[in-house]
């Protein structure tokens, strides 16, 4: 295939696509670049049709290379890339739930579109790179696929919006408090920026001519459609309709058995008939929740559209943690724990886009016990850390700056029980949390997970989706805020997106919504308790000068371990001097501080010191002021008085303390001395 180049601009910044030049085996590939960052977007779909299954097989792939920046990290034995990094699991998923929605649902042959990072300038995001270069890899290639979309990450926020000409299909970032006004400007522009390269990727395909494969899709069974909708008829609405989510999977379950029963009786030895038949029912149940709540307002559980199922909160469940809470939101139930530790338990990142410290974390953990499965528990998967990244971004605008609060934090959020909305229950969770455990936080948030249900033309926004509303739904926006705005968004959807007007309803929905739970959640704990636990490290703050920073690290790190071991305190110093001293009392805190403040004492003119003689010298002797620091007292200020004539080590002797008062300190910080007696100088 002959190369082939085509840009845009991007602002000011120019965008370029090269087709025709890598990965050439692949069903598409494309390089994208934007100042010196490069990705190359390959995707692939297999010649087999895989049979028994009924979803969707697409896989995305994020790689990271750490080549693309220069680097190369891990330990001394392994140097090779390994499991992917939360960063890139996430940017994975994000791409997914962009590309998803624009398949058709009934394709069975595995679709794999990876993203690979060649060159990382550390300023253009290959995120946003990856996205574009997933649309047109997928447009210029035979897979069939109802693109292209655009991506833009917002300018004031970060902020990633992804969608089609018309319609936005993905949201995904953090905001400081933005008002829901802001956040609609923010969707207009970026719609605008969309188009554009939405147009730019139509030229592209317009010259390249992609011949899209036919695809044999396995169309219904008209006959047995009939059959599922005769046998199901009066029993499905009877069983999916009612508040109790445990009754309510009891009776789907038995009403599958009875379904499964009747076939087997009818179909002897056709398992296959069964799979379709459950498929069947599966979209029967998807048409009866969107028809009921379309055309008559109504839910699976009875509430109205705007209504928030019944809500509750606990805080100080957990005796010996530093805060905890429990959020109840129907049968959604969250507990939150927070560990507050000393600044040198921040977590370093090494990634390819993050680098630096990490001093405020939440994780979220999904037992299989939490929605009453059985399976095996290994480590969070790219579900799990999803969710608790989208509550961190949540909540991470209304942490208190280190000045204010100098604690590492840590938020461990255990879904005990799911149904629907477990990340945005993460958030109230937490929020309580941190109050139980005194962190004086900026605001209170709470997240809320709006739903749509839509026929194409007529639509329903449902507010607080559970979980087959979820499901069977239309779109999963979650919104997160305190009652002065939003700090985080994410959506995702199953059509091809939605518009903006419908996603200003469902904004000005979820502010109503959150601001309901806040009233909820502040009526069990408003305002951060005024101490911390008692299990909780005490932090003490010493500002030293920078300097000075190698005389408490001591030589090969002898003093500042001296300081630990004898102090029982932990401690953290910054570039610019801030010392932290961690302890678990107040006796070994006191006695740290004051070792730290006399080795980094500041000497001024004029001040007076009973100091040690730690050295006799021909011209003077050498007074320990602070620890290391000496000034000389020059034998002319000791040898007069009654001591003129005498022999400088009959007059003071190493060991022995003597008064002095500091007359000069030089430019390169020496001191000299003037002995001081009884308020005379001599």
């Amino acid at each position: 295939m002959e190369f082939k180049e085509f840009k845009t601009k991007i602002g000011e910044d120019e965008l370029s696509v090269g087709i025709g030049k890598l990965a050439l085996q692949s069903s598409g590939s494309v390089t994208v670049r934007r100042g010196d960052t490069v990705v190359l977007a390959t995707c692939t779909m297999s010649g087999n049709t895989r049979e028994g299954i009924d979803y969707l097989p697409l896989m995305v792939d994020y790689e990271e290379k750490l080549y693309a920046a220069g680097k190369i990290k891990g330990s001394r034995f392994i140097k090779r890339e390994g499991r992917a990094s939360e960063t890139a699991m996430l940017n994975g998923r994000m791409i997914d739930r962009t590309i998803r929605p624009l398949f058709d649902s009934r394709i069975r042959k595995d679709i794999q579109v990876v993203i690979t990072v060649l060159s990382f300038d550390k300023v253009n995001s290959p995120t946003i790179l990856g996205l574009i270069g997933a649309s047109i890899a997928l447009s210029i290639s035979d897979i069939p696929w109802n693109g292209p979309i655009g991506s833009t990450l917002t300018a004031d926020s970060d902020m990633i919006i992804s969608g089609t000409k018309e319609k936005i299909n993905m949201l995904d970032g953090s905001l400081s408090e933005a008002k829901e006004k802001d956040v609609v400007k923010m969707l207009e522009t970026a719609s605008k920026e969309i188009k554009e390269l939405v147009s730019f990727q139509e030229t592209i395909i317009k010259e390249l001519k992609p011949v899209k494969k036919e695809l044999e899709l396995k169309e219904t069974d008209k006959e047995l459609e009939k059959e599922v909708e005769d046998f199901t008829k009066g029993k499905l609405e009877t069983a999916m309709f009612q508040a109790d989510k445990i009754k309510r999977t009891a009776d789907l379950k038995s009403l599958e058995d009875e379904l499964k029963a009747h076939l087997e009786t009818k179909h002897p030895e056709d398992e296959d008939k069964i799979k379709q038949a459950f498929n069947i029912l599966e979209e029967k149940i998807n048409e009866s929740v969107h028809q009921n709540a379309i055309e008559k307002g109504k839910r699976i559980d009875g509430r109205k559209l705007d209504e928030v199922r019944e809500i509750s909160g606990e805080i100080g469940l957990l005796p010996r943690t530093h805060g905890s809470a429990l959020f109840n939101r129907g049968t959604t139930q969250a507990l939150s724990v927070v560990t507050l530790g000393p600044p040198g338990a921040e977590q370093l990142l090494d990634e390819l886009e993050n680098e630096g410290k990490k001093g405020f974390m939440h994780h979220y953990n999904f037992p299989p016990f939490s929605v009453g499965e059985v399976r095996p528990m290994r480590g969070p998967g790219r579900r799990e850390i999803g969710h608790g990244a989208l509550a961190e971004k949540a909540l991470l605008p209304l942490i208190p700056s280190r000045d204010d609060f100098p604690y590492t934090i840590r938020i461990v959020s255990e879904i005990l029980s799911s149904n629907g909305s477990s990340s945005m229950a993460s958030v109230c969770g937490s929020t309580l949390a941190l109050l139980d455990a005194g962190v004086p936080m900026k605001n209170n948030a709470a997240g809320i997970a709006m739903g749509l249900m839509t026929d194409g033309e007529k639509y329903k926004i449902l507010t607080d989706i559970q979980g087959p509303e979820d499901h069977h739904g239309d779109m999963d926006l979650k919104v997160a805020g305190t009652r002065e705005g939003i700090t985080a968004l994410q959506m995702d959807v199953k059509v091809d997106g939605v518009s903006l007007k419908v996603l200003i309803e469902a904004l000005d929905q979820a502010k109503q919504a959150r601001e309901g739970i806040l009233d909820k959640m502040e009526a069990v704990i408003k305002a951060p308790k005024d101490d911390l636990s008692t299990f909780a490290p005490r932090i003490y703050t010493v500002k030293i000068n920078p300097d000075k920073i190698g005389t408490v690290i001591g030589p090969g790190g002898k003093m500042i371990h001296k300081i630990t071991e004898e102090t029982g305190v932990e401690i953290d110093i910054d570039d610019d001097g801030t010392v932290f001293i961690t302890s678990p009392d107040s006796e070994g805190a006191d006695k740290a501080v004051t070792w730290v403040k006399e080795l980094t004492k500041e000497l001024k003119i004029g001040e007076v010191i009973q100091g040690k003689i730690v050295k006799i010298a021909d011209f003077g002797a050498f007074v320990q002021l602070a620890p290391g620091q000496d000034g000389l007292l020059h034998i002319s200020e000791i040898l007069t008085g009654p001591n003129k004539g005498k022999e400088l080590r009959d007059v003071i002797k190493e060991g022995g303390t003597i008064t002095v008062k500091i007359k000069n300190i030089d430019d390169k910080g020496k001191v000299s001395l003037v002995l001081f007696k009884e308020g005379v100088l001599m």
